[in-house]
């Protein structure tokens, strides 16, 4: 069969499967329906860890993704999960054994700002779904129902290490939607991607891009214009959450009588926020914007998780720790726009230093395919003004870091016993420009292998640049 037909058959094949796992919900009773935060969640992943042999990695340097860099150590994982770590191992029939003599070892990248699936190439308007750009608010729209998983980015990002990513609606709207967690692996559908209980986001934004979008809409078309539309759907917000509340609370009670508010989609996200169940991602440069932010917060009840692109975060850095709000920034992007303007190199190390949650994110197709090149930049920023930095506590910002922020710290981000085996096998110093990922695997499954070039392209667009390996026609 033609190698073309072949991973199409293959997809196709996959997609089934995947869709056959997933169970048909029984129907609910009216009560069920109506309790919004109780309903079953729609959309959910079909993600299906596949089978694959265990897998030892001896004698590597490996970065746990803890603050921790073991030399001349063993991994093992199996099953899905890391079974041991940093010490000798047990190796079962069947379990393909690797010599990490030179090679570094890391839990697998996380980017929590991403636009893979939504703005995917080829970048053309019909492809163009990352911002519902009607209204300034648009929290009732998701960002996974424009994912198109066929965007080659995703298996670019592969190569460069990255085993999930958060896709964010853009920053066009004070409310811009909520934001979806994926597993990077080939699938047909979105829900084949979707990473399992992960909690939803929602995307806000501060500053010049909503106000330059409405500004000749009827606005918001200043700073605070923005805080007032943000002030708005925080006081309506409010009154629907009260109103699900009472509700339950009569249902709860055995009232049969008592009639559910009318549903709404915009509320029911912002409600979620208001429940904590669903994280706050904003989109942020100025100090002075973030510290409003977090007293917008604190005015209604909700915590933010991340303030991201945050040039300006270092500027505040003590109020970001004091706060537990992450700065997911980049390394050294500037001036593009006023609010980009006051950024410094010495912007992540300087957070690192006053100990808030520092995150290297991409917001670019490109940039993610080398992010720990973006983290040696940091690093090496922060020693020219006395700041070190260790590697161990370097990757944390591409991994235990990340998960913490989209709330998968106990599943994703570091490398530990009983953890999901999202792992990457580097040719070397995973900071250097010369290395490369050479095999990635997602939950104990080998999903990139730099070895076998043919073997790594899933995207429709992809598949007309195969060539065969070298050990099959």
């Amino acid at each position: 069969m033609p190698v073309k037909l072949l991973k199409s058959a293959s997809l196709l094949l996959m997609s089934a499967a995947l869709t056959a796992c997933a169970s048909t919900p029984s129907k609910p009773d009216n009560a069920a329906v109506a309790v919004s935060k109780q309903a079953a969640t729609p959309f959910d992943s079909i993600y299906q860890i596949p089978a694959a042999p265990a897998y030892v990695i001896r004698g590597a340097t490996i970065l746990t993704g803890d603050g921790e860099q073991l030399d001349n150590a063993t991994i093992s994982f199996a099953n899905g999960k890391i079974t041991s770590i940093g010490e000798a191992d047990d190796t079962p029939e069947g379990t393909v054994v690797i010599d990490g003599t030179g090679l570094w070892v890391t839990p697998g990248i996380i980017d929590v700002h991403s636009h893979m699936g939504v703005y995917p190439n080829p970048a053309i308007d019909s492809h163009s779904d990352g911002n519902e750009m009607v209204a300034p608010a648009t929290a009732k729209v998701w960002a996974e129902h424009s994912v198109w998983p066929q965007d080659p980015n995703f298996e670019k990002a592969l190569a460069g290490g990255v085993t999930t990513a958060q896709i964010l609606p853009g920053s066009a709207n004070l409310f811009g939607g909520r934001g979806v967690t994926l597993k990077n692996v080939p699938s047909i559908t979105m829900m084949g991607m979707k990473f399992p209980d992960a909690p939803h986001s929602l995307k806000m934004a501060c500053g010049e891009n909503p106000k330059r979008v409405y500004g000749d809409k009827g606005g918001p078309g200043t700073r605070m214009g923005n805080m007032a539309g943000y002030r708005s759907s925080w006081i309506a917000a409010k009154t629907y959450d009260k109103a699900w509340d009472s509700y339950e609370a009569k249902v709860a009670k055995g009232d049969k009588t008592a009639e559910a508010p009318e549903r709404n989609l915009e509320m029911e996200t912002l409600r979620g926020v208001l429940d904590g169940d669903i994280r706050i991602h904003n989109h942020c440069y100025r100090a002075d914007e973030m510290a409003n932010m977090i007293e917008l917060s604190k005015e209604f009840g909700y915590k933010i998780t991340a303030f991201h692109h945050a040039v300006e975060a270092y500027k505040v850095a003590p109020l970001l720790a004091e706060n537990d709000i992450c700065a997911v920034v980049w390394a050294d992007w500037w001036g593009f726009k006023q609010e980009a303007f006051d950024m410094i190199r010495e912007n992540a190390a300087l957070l690192h230093y006053a100990k808030a949650c520092t995150i290297i994110h991409s917001d670019d197709e490109i940039q993610i395919q080398r992010l720990p090149q973006e983290v040696g930049k940091v690093m090496s920023a922060g020693a020219q003004i006395g700041i070190d930095i260790t590697r161990g506590q370097a990757i944390a910002w591409l991994t235990s870091n990340s998960a913490k922020s989209i709330g998968l710290e106990d599943r994703i981000g570091s490398l530990r016993t009983g953890m999901n085996a999202d792992v990457v096998l580097w040719s070397g110093d995973p900071f250097s420009v010369y290395t490369k990922a050479d095999k990635v695997w997602i939950d104990g499954a080998l999903r990139y292998d730099r070895s076998r070039p043919a073997d790594n392209h899933t995207s429709d667009f992809n598949l007309g640049i195969i060539t065969p390996s070298e050990d099959r026609p």
